[in-house]
Order: C-alpha cells, then structure tokens, then sequence
C-alpha cells in the first residue's frame, strides 16, 4: 500500500526546529549579555578618605551622591583635619586627603619618602568666617589688625574693652580650630603674619560643629571658621564684617573679602587614581559633580573650566 506523504506536518516540524534552534541561540545570547552586565554592572571596593572638616561637607555630599549610583563602593570620610589627614595621605593609608591649605613642603618630603606621589586638586572657594553670638548687638565690623590685638600670641586682651573702650567689660571667650586645622595654619597666617603663632587661652577643637555650639551658647564669644559652618547657623550666630567687607559668596568669589578668601583642596594618591578603577572614578565623579553640589554645601564653586582644568591634571 503506497503511503501518502503529509507536507503540511513535514514543514510545521521544520519550523518548530528552527524555532527551538533560534530560541536556543538567543538564550546562549542572553547568557553571555547577562555574564559581560555582571562583569560590568557596577563598581566595588573602599575609598578612605581624611582631612579636613571645612572640606568634609563637600565631600560628604559628594560621597553620598556616588555611593547612590554605586552602592557597591563604600566611602568612608574621616575628619581628623588638613595636618591629620595629611600624616596618613602622606604614607599612603588613604586614596584621598581633604585639605583647607596647600600641602606643606615636611609632608611632600614625607610623601616622596614613602614614594606617594599625588596631584593637588582645587575644588572650591572659602572664606573664613569671623563669628560672634547672635545676642551680640556691639560689634558689627573688625579689622585684621584687631583679629591680631585679640589673637596675636603674647596678646594681652582679657575684655572685649580691651579692644574698643565703647565694648562691653566683659571676657571675651575665644573659640577656634585645632592646631592640626588647614583653617588653623591660614587664619593664624594671615591674622599674625606667621603660620602656628597664636595665643593658647582658646577653646581649640578640629570639629567645627563643636566651636559653632561653643559659640552660639555664650553672648561674649568669639571664633572663626570656614564660611559653610557659618552658613548652616546663620540663624544662631553673626557673621563679622572684615575691614568693612562681609563674607558672602559674591565677596569670597570676587576677591573682596581679603585676607581671609581661600581655595579648598583634595590631594589624590595617583597610583591609587591610576590602579584602582573605584578611586579613579570617585574622583572623575568629585570634579564632574562639584559645579552643582559645591554651592548647595555653602561653599563657593569654581567655573565649570575651571573644573575641568583641575580634572585634565590627572587625565
């Protein structure tokens, strides 16, 4: 008996095999996708950084911002001052060093001894802030050579009298950033004309929320320290003017605001930055980022060129 042959059910088979074939292939397709995603699907690993804690709001805020789009790297920001942070960049316990001054030439020598070499990146712009009690109502206005009758070392200021007879008998109670503060080394400089020299009756802490409460809780007290702190406590403590000038981002910016405008700093380890992809992209991310959070930490930002100068150092 001849057979009849069914082409219909001939030609479904074949395509049900190449079906089967082409969905196997795109699932081999789809492995491979998922495996070189996995290999790349995000950053992983520490960053540690120390330093300053008039720097430390920026890179907070910047940390916070990274450790969101890679939640795989952990950011750890230390403050234990520009000095502190400096002893351990300097032999190669951290990535990165937040600092309020430019590295000194005892901690570059320390760094090319332990073969450190870094790159020195300007992030924002400060201008030490001069504070008093909101209460206080005698003083609006100080010259940076009253800073100095106060401040200077063999100073003899007890009262606020001493100062200007038309100021109130009462001491002055002196507030002020640690001895391993960037703040500490430019305020010192510029005030007394020597880095270090100041007198040693103050109440010295390297956490600026410390000297804010100091501050804000006695009517005769008297400090200084980086313009943000100043800014988040507007509300509880009053800004001095210099030699006439007020701290403000547009004075700090255009150079009014003399002698206490300054550049804020990162120092980076540039073995790290080359070697370790987590550093090299929290950094790129730091100066990319910076012309939209430096502002919002209450710093004052560089131009976007300006930025990206900083960034083609490392580049």
């Amino acid at each position: 008996m001849k057979k009849t042959i069914n082409f219909k059910v001939i030609i479904l088979a074949l395509l049900l095999l190449v079906s089967v074939s082409v969905f196997a292939a795109c699932g081999d397709d789809k492995s491979e996708t998922s495996e070189n995603d996995k290999s790349n699907q995000g950053l992983n690993g520490d960053i540690e950084i120390d330093g300053s804690s008039t720097v430390y709001p920026i890179t907070a805020a910047i940390s916070e911002e990274f450790q969101i789009e890679n939640p795989d790297v952990k950011v750890t920001v230390v403050v234990s001052g520009t000095g502190g942070g400096m002893k351990r960049f300097t032999v190669g316990e951290t990535s990165i060093s937040d600092a309020s001054r430019p590295i000194k030439d005892e901690e570059a020598d320390k760094a090319k001894e332990n073969d450190v070499e870094f790159e020195e990146l300007k992030v924002a712009l400060d201008g030490i802030s001069v504070v008093v009690n909101s209460n206080n109502d005698w003083v609006e206005d100080i010259t940076i050579k009253d800073l100095n009758k106060i401040w200077a070392p063999d100073s003899k200021v007890k009262m606020w009298s001493d100062v200007n007879s038309e100021w109130p008998e009462e001491e002055i109670k002196l507030y002020g950033p640690g001895t391993d503060s960037g703040t500490f080394d430019y305020f010192t400089e510029a005030v007394n004309g020597e880095g270090g020299a100041i007198r040693t009756d103050f109440t010295a802490s390297e956490d600026d929320n410390v000297l804010v409460q100091g501050i804000s809780g006695d009517e005769y007290a008297l400090g200084y320290f980086g313009y943000a702190y100043y800014e988040e406590n507007k509300d509880k403590l009053k800004a001095l003017k210099i030699n006439g000038v007020e701290p403000t981002p547009e004075t700090i910016e255009g150079g009014e605001y003399t002698p206490l405008s300054r550049p804020l700093f990162i120092y980076v380890n540039k073995d790290h930055y080359t070697n370790k992809k987590q550093i090299n992209s929290f950094v790129d991310y730091y100066i990319e980022n910076a012309p939209e959070i430096v502002p919002s930490t209450g710093y004052v930002g560089l131009s976007e060129e300006n930025y990206e100068k900083e960034l083609n150092k490392l580049k």
